[in-house]
């Protein structure tokens, strides 16, 4: 079994039962051994639209990391997701952010997930559940990449 680290993301309609829906979705097909607490984000890339709620689980599979993005993909489409321009509103958002320790660049996946450095609203939910885990590329640990983090601000614990 690998061990592997999800990004969820939602900020339109419900964004608490979109979560609690791509987990129950996510635990249908493989053992989710961590959950971080749900974070509120200002948006990234596109600003003009909705905070988002952001988690990040730590799953248990057997899936290859292509069959898992297949897995995910089909998922954010069966609970409602639309395609829109990119960093726009999304309903559901699940990105591979590692998987084990793997370094895999193809036209369709790149783990671990490329902007995981620049991002706070991954970086803080992560270094909750896996302050330790060393990126294999970086060969540094989730919370030294924290704490590099130039800018932390817009991530709040949502109550």
């Amino acid at each position: 079994m690998s061990i592997v680290y999800l990004g969820l993301g939602t900020n339109l309609g419900d964004r608490k039962q979109n979560i609690s829906k791509a987990i129950e979705a996510i635990s249908l097909k493989m053992s989710i051994s961590k959950q971080s607490s749900l974070y509120e984000t200002t948006a990234w890339g596109y600003t003009d639209q909705p905070n988002f709620l952001n988690q990040v689980i730590q799953v248990e599979t057997n899936l290859s990391p292509l069959r898992l993005l297949n897995f995910l993909k089909k998922t954010e489409v069966e609970l409602g997701r639309v395609e829109n321009f990119r960093y726009g509103p999304r309903l559901i958002d699940i990105d591979i952010l590692f998987y084990d320790d793997l370094i895999k660049t193809t036209s369709r996946l790149q783990i671990p997930h490329p902007r995981i450095p620049e991002r706070a609203f991954v970086l803080v939910p992560l270094n909750e559940i896996a302050p330790g885990f060393v990126h294999p590329v970086l060969k540094k640990t989730i919370a030294e990449l924290l704490a590099e983090l130039p800018n932390k601000t817009g991530v709040w614990l949502c109550e």
